[in-house]
């Protein structure tokens, strides 16, 4: 996978993740060219396209589109696996995860990402063990929460 992104029925870029350097310039370049592209489509289409020289796997989640960018030896039906797996994380964690709860909450919802890809592969294939990840740096952000808000005397 080179790489992720979350969008809006309206065009708005939620959530970007890259696994292969690229430069601004052409990460803005695919982003406008995959929001055109996956916007484009009709709802019953099918999610697999062929752009370039990489396959694109999307999949629409009430407002929003989940787009990954893969090479050419990349499975599209694992990719629309790892996909929905992202979409149950966020769900076990927000509870019904919605485009709100990714606007404002969006550093959990990169760490949720983080804890399960890396590299573009997949780390960590338990919605268990992530799970207990998260609470686990929730509790750790939540000490020091407290910690920094006492009186140093």
């Amino acid at each position: 996978m080179q790489f992720l992104l979350l969008f809006s029925r309206q065009g708005k870029l939620r959530l970007q993740k890259w696994f292969t350097p690229i430069t601004d310039r052409e990460k803005k370049k695919v982003i406008r060219d995959m929001m055109m592209l996956v916007l484009a489509r009709p709802p019953r289409s099918c999610n697999f396209l062929q752009w370039r020289d990489l396959k694109i796997v999307y999949k629409r989640y009430a407002s929003l589109y989940f787009c990954a960018g893969l090479e050419d030896r990349d499975n599209e039906l694992l990719t629309l696996e790892v996909l929905h797996r992202y979409v149950e994380l966020l769900d076990k964690y927000f509870g019904n995860v919605c485009e709100l709860d990714i606007i404002f909450n969006f550093e959990k919802a990169y760490f949720i990402l983080d804890e399960f890809l890396m590299g573009g592969e997949v780390q960590e294939t338990s919605k268990v063990a992530v799970g207990v990840s998260m609470e686990e740096a929730d509790t750790l952000q939540e000490t020091m929460e407290e910690y920094m808000s006492k009186p140093a005397y």
